[in-house]
């Protein structure tokens, strides 16, 4: 007696494909990158993790930039923008919310060096942003100042996160440490004698004091420093080209 042979189901009786939605690619490219890393989230990886071709995920996304940005726009839902402070303690809430965005970028140093050249602008983003010019205007820094200044203290966030994210992944760095240390301690105090004098305090201190200190820096910096007039900015551009 002859086999039966079944017939392979239809397109029909397949089931149907969830709806691509912007929302649903940033959603599985989040969690392809925390499987895979961020190298082998190409929009070819996730449109087969979609199962669907590359060319319709350009619908939502128009280029890997862009996916990298609203991925980090995602991750950036988690940052803590209500810090635990007292009435008036500003600085302290601007430090609580920078390093809980830093924290986020720690887990995803690949994120991080994309950051610095892939800028989100989604709502999460905007949230961080409206968070920060909110202490700085209750800390009394003018408009112009807190408008280059939130710029200035996510650079700073953003560059640590990639750095020291990246130095923690790289299997050298702590031997990188060491030999440096050697040098700063037997630097000839005849050819560096500055270096010579404080070698030993260059590398001094925890990370996260340091962290914190370059915060206070730099809003610091934005409170008490006037932005130039654009006679000022115009006459340093003539400088640098020469004229």
């Amino acid at each position: 007696m002859a086999s039966e042979t079944r017939p392979s189901a239809s397109r029909r009786e397949r089931p149907a494909k969830p709806a691509l939605t912007r929302e649903g690619i940033v959603k599985t490219a989040v969690e392809l990158m925390r499987t895979e890393g961020l190298e082998r989230t190409t929009m070819r990886r996730l449109a087969q993790e979609l199962d669907t071709g590359a060319a319709s995920l350009y619908v939502y996304v128009r280029n890997t930039a862009e996916l990298h940005a609203a991925m980090l726009d995602e991750l950036l839902g988690t940052v803590d923008l209500s810090p635990s402070r007292g009435r008036g303690d500003w600085r302290n809430g601007l430090a609580q919310i920078l390093t809980s965005y830093t924290e986020v970028l720690f887990e995803h140093p690949s994120l991080a060096r994309s950051a610095l050249v892939a800028r989100p602008s989604g709502p999460c983003y905007l949230a961080l942003v409206e968070a920060l010019l909110s202490l700085l205007s209750e800390g009394a820094v003018p408009a112009d100042r807190a408008a280059w200044g939130v710029d200035l203290l996510l650079q700073f966030a953003t560059t640590n996160a990639a750095e020291h994210g990246t130095r923690e992944q790289a299997s050298t760095a702590q031997e990188e440490e060491e030999v440096l240390a050697v040098a700063l301690r037997d630097v000839s105090s005849e050819d560096y004698p500055h270096i010579a004098a404080i070698g030993a305090d260059l590398l001094s201190g925890p990370g996260r004091d340091r962290f914190a200190w370059g915060f206070d820096v730099l809003i610091n910096g934005v409170l008490h420093t006037p932005r130039p007039d654009k006679g000022q900015s115009r006459r340093v551009a003539e400088q640098a080209r020469g004229h």
